[in-house]
């Protein structure tokens, strides 16, 4: 079997990317020949450098997109994709700016992911549809696999350990010797982000249950006031990580964790491949479509007549009401069953 040059599209965000690795895995697995090259967003770096299935990241500053000073960059990264001559550009995002870019990359063949919204159809040879509205974005990304005849498997490592990460994780924090729940009450969207007061009560919860138990809290520098608010329950037992790790650190904090309980966010992709039970909590979105991948029976959801919306700006009359009516004892109950299972 002849090796191809393969240009893979998906620079963000961190959830979107995690849930695009199957292609690179098993387009890897396919043909170990094959020379994969990744356009990422340059803050997601560290998730993919060093990965054994890539030959190389070419990384993207979201931030200076539209701005002139960043033009001579963009042309110059041009150049150099063009100068690959790829053989396949697969574009996972299905946005304009992605669209744009696969066009201009040149390769022999390209081919995206057909997403109605911003008219990047356009620039493909090959079209992928979605096959239905609740089709999971995993299982859409593969179908681009089905269309170029490559075998669908799932006899692949999502997320390879990251040796000096997993390591640190150990030694920092001393993590090996307990069990954890994960918290993660951040989100991008203000319309994803259960409130602090339910993270807070379900802690006491779980604390309460078992002696044995600890709680992390993952997030982001922006999300520390999150951290520290819910680690105050119980310092001995609570550790706040938030704003304190790097992004590998984060992936294998995840890995040793007995259970994660949090909103609808990137690191959730992250337990979802790790295989590890997500408790999920959602308000504006379908977890058919992005939730934890094949964990939907796990994640919660209050069901209104706006649910769910996709907006990350609330309008109805009772703000945030589809999170605010999800109690605490209703997402312990969730997490007791998956911790004695």
């Amino acid at each position: 079997m002849f090796s191809l040059k393969i240009l893979i599209l998906k620079p963000s965000s961190l959830g979107d990317v995690v849930q695009a690795l199957p292609v690179l895995r098993l387009l890897k697995l396919n043909n170990p020949a094959h020379e994969i090259s990744w356009w990422l967003s340059s803050e997601l770096l560290p998730l993919l450098q060093n990965d054994p299935d890539l030959h190389e990241i070419i990384p993207f500053d979201r931030q200076c997109w539209a701005l002139p000073r960043c033009w001579r960059k963009h042309f110059d990264a041009i150049r150099s994709m063009r100068a690959k001559a790829f053989d396949w550009v697969i574009d996972l995002q299905g946005l304009a700016r992605s669209g744009i870019f696969a066009w201009l990359a040149h390769g022999n063949l390209t081919i995206g992911i057909d997403d109605h919204r911003e008219g990047a159809r356009a620039f493909y040879d090959l079209l992928v549809p979605r096959s239905n509205f609740h089709s999971h974005a995993v299982d859409w990304y593969l179908e681009v696999l089905r269309a170029l005849n490559v075998p669908v498997h799932w006899n692949f490592e999502w997320l390879p350990v990251h040796p000096e990460a997993a390591a640190s994780v150990r030694t920092k924090w001393q993590a090996g010797q307990s069990r954890w729940v994960l918290m993660i009450p951040g989100a991008r969207w203000p319309t994803k982000r259960w409130p602090l007061e339910s993270y807070q009560t379900l802690v006491r919860l779980i604390l309460s249950h078992s002696a044995n138990l600890k709680v992390a809290i993952l997030g982001t520098r922006a999300e520390a006031s999150l951290g520290d608010a819910i680690a105050r329950i119980d310092p001995r037992r609570c550790l706040d990580l938030t704003g304190r790790t790097s992004l590998p650190e984060m992936v294998e904090w995840i890995r040793l964790s007995d259970l994660v309980v949090c909103n609808d966010t990137g690191p959730m992709h992250i337990a979802a491949a790790l295989q590890k039970p997500v408790v999920a909590i959602f308000g504006p979105t379908e977890p058919l479509r992005t939730g934890p991948y094949r964990q939907s029976h796990r994640t919660i959801q209050a069901t209104l007549p706006c649910v769910p919306c996709f907006k990350a700006k609330c309008t109805n009359l009772r703000t945030m009401e589809c999170l605010q009516v999800i109690s605490a004892s209703t997402v312990f109950q969730q997490v007791q069953q998956e911790l004695s299972g």
